[in-house]
C-alpha cells in the first residue's frame, strides 16, 4: 500500500508539472519550446526525487510482510 501511495505522489507531481507546462506554453507560444524543456526537466526531477521514498516504502512494506510471517 505504501508503494502505491508513493507512486500516486509521483504521478500527481508529473501531472501537475505537465498541466503547468501546458498552460504556460499555451499562454506564451513564443517560448513554448523552452517551456517544454523546463517541464521535461521538472518531470525528471519529480521522478528522481520519488526514487528514495519509493525505495523506503518498498523496504517498509517488505519488512512488515516478513514480520507478519513469523
Amino acid at each position: 500500500m505504501r508503494v502505491l501511495v508513493e507512486a500516486l505522489h509521483i504521478a500527481a507531481g508529473i501531472a501537475a508539472a505537465l498541466v503547468i507546462g501546458g498552460t504556460m506554453a499555451w499562454a506564451y507560444p513564443l517560448g513554448a519550446r523552452d517551456i517544454w524543456m523546463v517541464t521535461a526537466v521538472a518531470v525528471l526531477c519529480v521522478i528522481l526525487m520519488g526514487i528514495g521514498p519509493m525505495r523506503r516504502a518498498a523496504r517498509a512494506t517488505r519488512a512488515q510482510r516478513d514480520g507478519d510471517d513469523e
